[in-house]
C-alpha cells in the first residue's frame, strides 16, 4: 500500500517518542548500569610495589595497574583519590571512596563493616633486621628494643600478638617509607611487613645490609578489593571483572612486571 510521505514521517516519529519513553531492557543477570558512574578508588599509595606515587604525584603500582585493567574489561570508569591509611575504611563509608584497593588483608574484623572482593594476591608477614642481628625466631625478636611497623596493619596486629598491643618494643609509624626509615637509621632493629613489600625493598636496596626472616607462625593472609556491603551488584561486578583478567592472561602479565625473580 502506497503511504504519503508526510504520513510516513509522522508515524516515525510517533513510534520515536514511544521508544523514548520505554524503560531501558536488562540483562537477565541485573548487572549495574556503569556508564557514566565514575567509581571513586581509594589507596595510601605508600605500598610499593602495590602502591606508590610518581614525581608528578600520580599513583601506580600492582594495585592500580589490576584495577585499571578491571575497569576495561568490566566496562566501568574510575578515579583513584590517595589518602592516608588511617582514613581509608572511614572513607568507604563515608561514600567519599566506592571502592578500596590498597593492599588490603581481608580479616573477620574488617569484615564486619566491609564486603571483600575474592581475593587476588597472598602474602604472609616476614621480619626485616639490619645485619649484626643474631635473629633467628621469634623468639630472638624478644630481645631486641624496637620493632618498626606501620600502624593498623596486619604487621602491627602480627607485633600486638607476639608482644602484647601496649608493648614498648612495638615502635609505630604513620606509613611504610616511615617504618623503612626507622630501621635504616637504627631507630628499630627490626620491621615486620608484608613479605612482597619486604622482597620489593630487598630487591630495589639490596640484601648487604638487612636480612629477610620468615616466621612460621605468622599466616598466609589474603588481600581484597572492599566496597560497602550494600554494594551488591557492584562487588558481583568486581569479582566478574577480575576473573575475565585472570582468564585473559593479563593478570599474569602484571605480575610479572612488579614481581619477577
Amino acid at each position: 500500500m502506497f503511504v504519503k510521505p508526510t504520513a510516513l514521517l509522522a508515524t516515525l516519529s510517533a513510534a520515536l517518542m514511544l521508544a523514548a519513553c520505554q524503560p531501558a531492557a536488562q540483562s537477565g543477570n541485573h548487572a549495574a548500569d556503569h556508564t557514566n558512574k565514575v567509581y571513586n578508588v581509594g589507596m595510601n599509595a605508600n605500598f610499593a610495589p602495590f602502591e606508590s606515587t610518581d614525581s608528578q604525584g600520580r599513583v601506580h603500582g600492582f594495585d592500580v595497574d589490576l584495577m585499571d585493567a578491571m575497569a576495561k574489561a568490566g566496562g566501568f570508569n574510575i578515579q583513584y583519590k590517595n589518602q592516608p591509611w588511617d582514613g581509608l575504611f572511614a572513607s568507604l563509608k563515608s561514600k567519599d571512596n566506592d571502592i578500596l584497593i590498597s593492599a588490603i588483608t581481608i580479616t573477620d574484623e574488617r569484615r564486619q563493616s566491609m564486603a571483600f572482593s575474592k581475593p587476588y594476591f597472598e602474602v604472609k608477614q616476614v621480619v626485616l633486621v639490619s645485619n649484626g642481628q643474631n635473629i633467628r625466631s621469634v623468639n630472638d625478636l624478644a630481645k631486641l628494643d624496637k620493632i618498626a611497623v606501620s600502624t593498623g596493619t596486619t604487621g602491627d596486629y602480627a607485633a600486638q600478638k607476639l608482644f602484647g598491643t601496649t608493648s614498648p618494643k612495638i615502635a609505630r609509624f604513620e606509613n611504610l617509607p616511615l617504618t623503612v626509615k626507622a630501621l635504616e637509621t637504627g631507630g628499630a632493629q627490626a620491621m615486620i611487613s608484608d613479605s612482597a613489600v619486604v622482597g620489593n625493598y630487598v630487591k630495589n636496596n639490596g640484601n648487604s645490609h638487612f636480612t629477610v626472616i620468615e616466621v612460621p607462625d605468622f599466616p598466609v593472609e589474603e588481600y581484597g578489593i572492599a566496597v560497602r556491603p550494600d554494594e551488591t551488584e557492584l562487588l558481583a561486578t568486581l569479582n566478574a571483572s577480575l576473573q575475565k583478567v585472570r582468564d585473559s592472561g593479563e593478570y599474569e602479565t602484571i605480575y610479572r612486571k612488579y614481581f619477577a625473580q
